[in-house]
């Protein structure tokens, strides 16, 4: 990993050069993803199966072998041993719990004149929900994008899974069935985004579609955005620790391990106030890198993006943290609430020694699905207000028509909308 210290005057723009993620958009993936999409915008269900035998290795003849019935998701549910059962169980009714109190509620209220104003809230119609299925399977990532849908009232909740050479994982199928997935299909890559967003014979166009994936998956998404409402675009998974010493080296080591596995583009950071707390915690990587089963992934990812950081106090680590808007943030440190405060920008806050990144990963309650690449200084964690919209309420009385109309008439006119103002107009007793 990188050493830098705050103390250096070019530490700012080492810092910088570090969190760089190259996120324009490849030309090479645009177009093949852009004839993809066209591809299966024209022919449905025909190019799906096509793109689906060719990139997934499979030999499907027709949309029902790419379909997973709600009996199939049940049945993959009973073959999994009951302690995992269990576990999906608990985790998906800690979600749940914890978006329920999210949810947006529909309000009005009445002024003196008799005018009604209000917000409606709604659930949208139908939603997609992709899950990777490359690397490694992703039963959290069915939850956390289901279990928010399912919350806010959206009747149908379709999920696309890609299976490489047709392996189907039970676990993700059982958290399908836990979470509430309606729908699913055997189907990744852009070629299931643009099923989603556009419709084929066989599966119906949804309203918006959330869920990460890799390169071709992101810019499908981008490519359809507009047609259909997406979650975010994300870029490789992200943490940042800052520790004031308190915690054991080794479990500070892991924690970086945990996201550093991703992918060997993920990031992982530890800013301390102690060199030798650094030192130890470099000790503890050597020594536990050698268990890891996907050491080679981490060691390029620590490598390649990873950094520690040595800064004079808390104050300045909380300070870098905002300008690094990190997806996880661990506070391992006392008293966490205090420096939490200090906290503007981070996709989740996890504060204490004992709260690890990886709970947030699965059971918390908490969603997963986090802004990354410094977007959190703008976005939100995926939740259940991303499944509702929001219509307004306007009734006007017609006292309130008196006094309304004359200012919409005023301002109309300013604008030369001349149909407006009289319309307003027209409404006036006198």
């Amino acid at each position: 990993m990188k050493k830098l210290t705050t103390a250096s005057p070019n530490f700012r723009s080492e810092l910088d050069k570090l969190l760089a993620f190259e996120t324009a958009q490849n030309p090479e993936t645009e177009r093949i993803v852009a004839d993809i999409c066209d591809d299966v915008r024209r022919r449905g269900d025909a190019a799906l199966i096509e793109y689906t035998n060719r990139f997934d290795g499979t030999s499907a003849h027709s949309i029902a072998d790419l379909t997973l019935s709600q009996s199939e998701l049940k049945a993959a549910f009973e073959r999994l041993p009951e302690n995992i059962r269990t576990a999906l169980q608990t985790a998906a009714a800690r979600v749940e719990s914890y978006h329920r109190r999210q949810k947006l509620e529909s309000w009005s209220y009445t002024d003196e004149d008799g005018t009604l104003l209000g917000q409606q809230i709604t659930p949208l119609d139908r939603v997609g929900i992709y899950v990777p299925g490359g690397k490694a399977a992703y039963p959290s990532s069915v939850i956390m994008n289901a279990m928010p849908a399912h919350v806010a009232g959206v009747p149908e909740i379709i999920m696309v899974v890609p299976t490489p050479k047709g392996e189907r994982n039970d676990i993700v199928l059982a958290a399908a069935y836990v979470a509430g997935v309606t729908r699913a299909y055997t189907v990744g890559g852009a070629q299931a985004v643009a099923a989603l967003a556009y419709g084929t014979q066989s599966i119906p166009q949804v309203d918006k579609i959330t869920g990460p994936g890799n390169a071709y998956v992101a810019a499908a998404k981008r490519r359809v955005f507009g047609v259909v409402g997406i979650d975010m675009v994300a870029g490789p998974s992200e943490i940042l620790v800052i520790a004031d010493g308190s915690t054991p080296a080794d479990w500070v080591a892991m924690d970086l391990f945990s996201q550093a596995e991703h992918d060997e583009i993920a990031q992982a950071i530890l800013i301390a106030t102690s060199q030798t707390y650094l030192d130890d915690v470099q000790t503890a990587m050597n020594r536990l890198i050698n268990d890891m089963p996907r050491r080679a992934i981490i060691e390029a990812s620590l490598d390649g993006r990873g950094a520690m950081i040595l800064a004079r106090d808390l104050d300045e680590a909380c300070e870098i943290a905002n300008h690094i808007a990190p997806e996880h943030l661990e506070l391992s440190v006392e008293n966490p609430e205090r420096w939490a405060e200090k906290i503007r920008h981070a996709g989740a806050i996890f504060m204490g020694r004992y709260t690890s990144e990886s709970l947030g990963d699965y059971c918390a309650g908490p969603n997963h699905v986090l802004p990354t690449s410094r977007t959190a200084r703008f976005s939100s964690p995926l939740g259940t207000y991303d499944f509702q919209k929001r219509s307004s309420l306007i009734r006007v009385s017609e006292q309130g028509a008196q006094t309304l109309g004359k200012t919409a008439s005023l301002l109309a006119h300013g604008e030369r909308l001349t149909a407006h103002a009289r319309a307003a107009e027209m409404r006036l007793s006198d």
